[in-house]
């Protein structure tokens, strides 16, 4: 009776062991998706800054004189730039 009581325990902690090991590697599994998930937010959060400054410089722009045909350019310019914000804007809402 004792042995087969032993019997059991150690079958069950073989299985508490079997089981930690899978929880082991399914955590360092989703620390490595989060940390790579953190690197991605990081790079679009550098992006949306650097189209932000890219909008202040064109406000800048804007507000001095310019040829009509560069005014034509710039202003297409800043409309791609604005695309590119709202490509960005709904990629991070997702």
């Amino acid at each position: 009776m004792i042995h087969e009581e032993l019997q059991k325990l150690e079958k069950l902690a073989y299985q508490a062991g079997q089981k930690l090991q899978v929880l082991s590697e399914e955590n360092s599994l989703l620390k490595q998706k989060m940390a790579d998930m953190t690197a991605d937010l990081e790079q679009k959060e550098q992006e949306i800054d650097h189209f932000k400054k890219q909008i202040k410089i064109s406000n800048i722009v804007d507000n001095r004189p310019v040829n009509p045909g560069d005014s034509a350019e710039m202003s297409e310019l800043i409309n791609n730039y604005i695309q590119e914000i709202d490509h960005l804007i709904t990629y991070l809402s997702e």
